[in-house]
Parts: C-alpha cells; structure tokens; sequence
C-alpha cells in the first residue's frame, strides 16, 4: 500500500470534470494529487475532513491584486491561482521577475498589456510592469487617441514580443481609450489568433451609453472573435454593461451558436473599482451611466465626492487615486438581479476583479500580517469566492453547489489551457492535477468583506493547499508559506 504525504480523509470530494461528487479520500504526493479512492489512504499526515467540500482550488482571471499582502486575502478566499490579464503587464518579463523574486502565497501569471504598450509608444511611459504606474498615466489623452499606421505597428510588435517571452494573451483596456480606431482593435485580436492566445477586454461604453461611441463595446468584442477567430474575453461583464446585462448575454449567446469563442466572467458586487482619471468617470460623462460625483466613492478620502467641480480637482491631482463605482444598487432585487443573470449565464466564469490592498502613507509592509486596519481595498478582494458560494448558491439558488465550483474552478481554467499547457493540470480534482485544493464548509462559507471593512477575510474555507502545501490551515493563514508558482504562455 503507497503512503501519501498527505491525505485528505473523509470529504464530499467534487471534480467539475469527471462530474465526481461524493465522500472519496484525496492522497497527495509531493506537488500533484495521486489518488482518490473509496477506500481508506494512508499517509504521512491526514487530515481529516468529513462534512466539508474537497474541490480544485479557485481560479481567479481577473486579479489586479498581485502582491504578498493581496493573494493571502485571496488565498483565504479559496483561491490558488490568481491571474492578471484584463490590465496586463508590460513587458511581461518584469512582472514574473518580480513575483519570482519575491515569492507569492499562490500560483501567478500575466497577460500582455496593450494599455502599457500604448502608453509607452503614444505618451513616453515608462515600461515598468507596474498597475500603479499605469494608472498614473490612464487620464493622459495622447494615449486615449487613435495611434498612426506606424505607432500601431510598434504596439503591436511589442505586443508579439511579450508573448514570445511567456504572456499568457493580450490584456485590452480599450474603455479607458475611447478615441482608439476599432481597426486597431482588431489587429489586436488578429495578432492573438495568428498566437493562438486569447485577448481579455475591458469593453468601450455601450451605444446606449454613448451613441457616438465609434463602434458599440459588446458589438466590437463578438465582432472581432468572428472576423479573426480569436478567442475573446469579456472582462466583468457585469460593470461594463450595466442596465444593458440582458442585451449583451443575449449577444454573446447568439454568436456562441454561430461558432465564435467569446467567453465571459462576472463579480457578485453592485461597485466597481478604478482610477478616477478614467475617461468615463469625466463629470460630463457621468450621466450614461446613470451615475453622480456622490456615485464615486474616494478610497483615500474615506468618503464620497461632493459635486462635480470636486471631481474635477481629484481627476487633475491624482488620475490613479483608486475610487468605488457605485453603479447597481446592492439592496434593489431588480437592479442586483442583473448581476446575478451576469454570473449565473452559462459558462460566465466568477473572476473578482480584486485590488491590492492600498497603505495610506509610507512605503507598505506587504510582508505583514494580519494587516492593519487603515489598509483599505475593495471587498471584492477578499470576499468574491465566499460572497458567490452565500449568495447564489445558499441563499438565492441560482447555481448549485457543483456547478458554482465549476464556475470557479474548470470554467477559469479552461479559458487558459489552450495558451498555457499548465492550466490543464488545474482546475480539476483528480490523479494527476496540481495539488492546488480548497476545503470549505458548504454550510457556512461566507463573504466578512464590506465597503467599510474591505480587508476582512472569508469564513468557512478551512484548508487552501497550493502545490500540495498548507497556505490556509484550519482558517488560519500561514505567512510563511510562498508556494506559488508561474504560469506563463506555452
């Protein structure tokens, strides 16, 4: 009889793949999972877990949250892979380096970032691989412009050499670039193709929204996957569409059947979170949204902004302070229903759109832990994973249990797998896999994170394992523990 390093006895064990859902024993060798049986293992240590769900460890898409302090608010959220891919990072190179070096609680990975590229070529920034570095430079209109024949040809080129050193496709943030030619847009689409890697978009304003926007968002999202074959993702659907929810499912699901690979993903929050330098946070533009300056709450000021002229003054001193969106009303059930209809549609991934925790003055401590009260983020952050499993499965009985890990886990996964060869080892449960797992108790596995207390980490996950280690023990975060790994393009 082989002995395991570790074996988790006695939990509902469930495999989105195979459709596994029972009372199995998962044994552990090493970094992979080497069985799951209905007969009793033996290890060297087991852990028992009769009553809780065994199930693959989440993944994120969609994490902007790429630092030590960040993924452990993750990592106590379930997940064991979190990935930035709508923003990117440019080059890429740097980005890896970085978290290479630095170490990371879970597994990590990158898109390429044709924001960064952008701004690069059009308004002289700096390639540093750095979110906070680009959202210094979102409010600079040389780069929301549309670009020559020649500057296009030296993003694009760019662009191809980040995914000759590993990015795992192209982070599109077109919304923040509304002058940008949709014909370049699509040259973007066709270099992912000819790459075989997907492109991930945060989507231009709707024709609802801005009936003299160039080419409507969702339109230019399906268009592109249908005239280059390109696989397209559409980043927290949700935010972008807004009241329009309906209209664009419906869209995606008509040119699904029509053949194209447009795959989608969504967040159980009625805020969204961003630079205040955004173009569509304009005071003049506030009202397509059906939004106020009191819609947008200052992270750093602790509280909403008064009128428009303020606004202005806040746009013009700090473009990249982080601000909540507060577009859908949480505690309207029409208006939060269309939401859950953004998550709940088939195969729309659960992606968090998480934010790194930000330090109100000084240099951070991201090695500390737990982190102080002033450190502030999204709740998303910490509570995306939990806040799905409460509330559409326990509470409102939109997905079942199976299917929101499913949602969470293989959906995720297999937007990836075809551009990056190490993601068909995850987002599974069974020999073979990763040991990248999650334990929780279906019965109380909650979202604690709120708009006033974003940092308060997720109850229920009792055990998160990445690469067969412990990171999450008991529900207690171990510090120590820096297992994560690079996923890169293959």
């Amino acid at each position: 009889m082989s002995v395991h390093d570790l074996v988790l006895t006695g939990g509902r064990v469930i495999d989105p793949e195979t459709g596994l859902d029972a009372v199995r024993d998962v044994g552990i060798a090493g970094s992979a999972v080497r069985a799951i049986s209905e007969q009793p293992l033996s290890g060297a240590r087991v852990v028992d877990v009769s009553g809780l769900v065994v199930c693959p460890g989440f993944v994120d898409l969609h994490s902007h949250t790429q630092d030590v302090a960040g993924q452990r608010l993750q990592a106590l959220d379930g997940v064991t892979t979190a990935l930035e891919l709508e923003a990117g990072a440019f080059p890429v190179e740097h980005a890896y380096r970085r978290a290479a070096a630095e170490g990371r609680p879970i597994n990590y990975g990158f898109s390429t970032s044709w924001a960064g590229a952008r701004m690069h070529v059009l308004a002289g920034a700096p390639p540093v691989a750095d979110l906070d570095e680009l959202l210094g430079h979102v409010a600079d209109p040389r780069w929301q412009a549309a670009a020559t024949p020649a500057d296009v040809d030296r993003i694009l080129g760019l662009l191809e050499a980040d995914l000759a050193a590993g990015a795992l496709g192209i982070g599109v943030l077109v919304g923040y670039a509304p002058g940008t030619d949709p014909a370049e847009y699509l040259a973007v689409a066709a270099l992912a193709a000819r790459h075989g890697v997907p492109t991930y978009t945060h989507a231009r304003d709707l024709v609802e929204m801005d009936p003299d926007v160039p080419v409507d968002g969702a339109e230019e999202i399906v268009r592109a996957a249908g005239e280059t074959g390109a696989h397209m993702h559409y980043c927290h659907l949700n935010s972008t569409s807004g009241r329009h929810v309906d209209r664009v499912l419906a869209l995606v699901e008509r040119v699904r059947r029509e053949g194209a690979t447009v795959t989608t993903e969504a967040y159980p929050y009625g805020a969204g979170m961003t630079g205040v330098g955004a173009a569509f946070l304009a005071p003049e533009l506030l009202h397509r949204r059906g939004l106020t300056p009191s819609s947008i709450g200052h992270l750093a000021l602790g509280r909403r902004i008064a009128d428009a002229d303020e606004l202005r003054r806040v746009r013009e001193e700090d473009p990249g302070a982080l601000v909540f969106v507060h577009q859908t009303d949480e505690a309207d059930p029409d208006a939060f229903g269309l939401v859950h209809r953004a998550i709940a549609f088939p195969d729309a991934a659960v992606a968090s759109d998480a934010i790194a925790p930000q330090w109100p003055s000084g240099a951070p401590d991201r090695l500390r832990w737990p982190l102080p009260p002033q450190v502030a983020t999204h709740p998303r952050t910490a509570g995306t994973f939990g806040r799905t499993l409460r509330l559409l499965v326990r509470e409102l009985g939109l997905l079942s249990l199976p299917e929101a890990v499913r949602r969470c886990t293989l959906v995720p996964a297999r937007v990836l797998e075809g551009a990056a060869p190490a993601m068909r080892r995850k987002g599974r449960l069974q020999p073979g896999s990763d040991a990248d797992v999650t334990v929780f108790d279906p019965a109380t596995v909650t979202d604690r994170a709120t708009y006033t207390d974003p940092t308060r980490p997720s109850a229920g996950i009792r055990h998160v394992l990445v690469g067969g280690r412990f990171v999450v023990r008991d529900g207690e975060l171990d510090p120590a523990a820096l297992p994560g790994r690079a996923v890169r393009g293959g």
